[in-house]
């Protein structure tokens, strides 16, 4: 399977990194404005892959994303220290209408997984340029975040992380919505698990869990600048369950014709995805104050994308 990344910056590299170490692409095709760049990192990536798989890695143009199964979208400006993912939408909403309309041109029949920020926002604009089903057009959502929330479960349970089942949901930003009620260790509520652990989850540690989600991005771009191994890791997890046809569970935004008593918004809920996309919508099980929650992280980001004119 052929994967086109337009962007080749830090994300896009990372996930392009991450995609040609797990060998779950063919090729991997790096698109850029800045063409030196992207054969820098085409180059740079190929070197590490003789230790790990067979996967190619290139640079190139639009063009030689043709018959790609899967495009990442990452280009875009990235996120300044103290900026939130919905001040990006009028500057990455640009880039976008040249991108989407040069990468339809070449490759008409490939799934368009997006990266950009704000991208649940960015997702829904990639929709309405394209013209594609939304279950086509999957944007990276609340999969790092849901991520975040695991492993710091694990971490405070002292278990594995991949043993943890919890999600967040609602808007990949500040008003996003961790879901406590059903979260599951194993097969047990976590309650159950962090007293079996003698690890209690006191209000104090979900606060510090809850910030430590819901803050990450900020704390990391204010360390490095960027976020990207994180992000990079879960877009490679999105391309892994559609190149295999796995029909995997997992926390992704495309547009939704109802959720939360919101219409047509485009937001993270668990979906199933696997060769054609989404194919499933899994709405979980929640209580008073999460559904509250997430009907106004639906009602901000159905707010944001009325005011944006494409």
């Amino acid at each position: 399977m052929k994967v086109g990344i337009v962007g080749a910056g830090m994300v896009g590299s990372s996930a392009g990194y991450a995609i040609a170490l797990m060998g779950i692409a063919s090729s991997v095709i790096f698109v850029d404005r800045n063409a030196d760049l992207a054969r820098a990192q085409a180059e740079d990536i190929s070197h590490a892959v003789p230790f790990m798989s067979s996967c190619m890695v290139y640079a190139g143009d639009y063009g030689d994303l043709k018959g790609a199964s899967v495009v990442i979208l990452a280009a875009g400006v990235s996120q300044k220290p103290g900026e939130t993912r919905l001040q990006l939408l009028g500057r990455n909403a640009a880039v976008f209408r040249e991108v989407v309309a040069e990468v339809l041109r070449v490759a008409p029949n490939a799934i368009l997984l997006i990266a950009s920020n704000p991208v649940d926002i960015m997702t829904q604009i990639t929709v309405r340029l394209s013209g594609l089903p939304a279950s086509r057009v999957i944007g990276s959502g609340t999969i790092l975040d849901t991520a975040r929330f695991r492993s710091l479960l694990g971490r405070h349970l002292q278990i594995s992380p991949q043993s943890v089942h919890a999600y967040v949901l609602g808007e990949h930003g500040d008003s996003e919505v961790l879901a406590w009620s059903n979260a599951r260790a194993g097969s047990e509520p976590l309650l159950s698990i962090a007293a079996q652990m003698g690890l209690p989850l006191t209000d104090d540690v979900k606060a510090e869990i809850d910030d430590g989600v819901r803050n990450a991005a900020y704390k990391i771009i204010n360390g490095k600048g960027a976020t990207y191994y994180g992000i990079g890791a879960g877009l490679a997890r999105i391309v892994k369950s559609i190149a295999q046809d796995q029909q995997d569970v997992l926390s992704v935004s495309i547009v939704t014709e109802h959720v939360a008593g919101v219409d047509d918004v485009a937001l993270s809920i668990p979906r199933v995805v696997g060769a054609g996309g989404v194919s499933a919508d899994l709405m979980p099980t929640l209580d008073d104050a999460e559904k509250e929650a997430l009907h106004r992280s639906a009602a901000l980001l159905k707010t944001a994308i009325e005011a944006v004119e494409i």
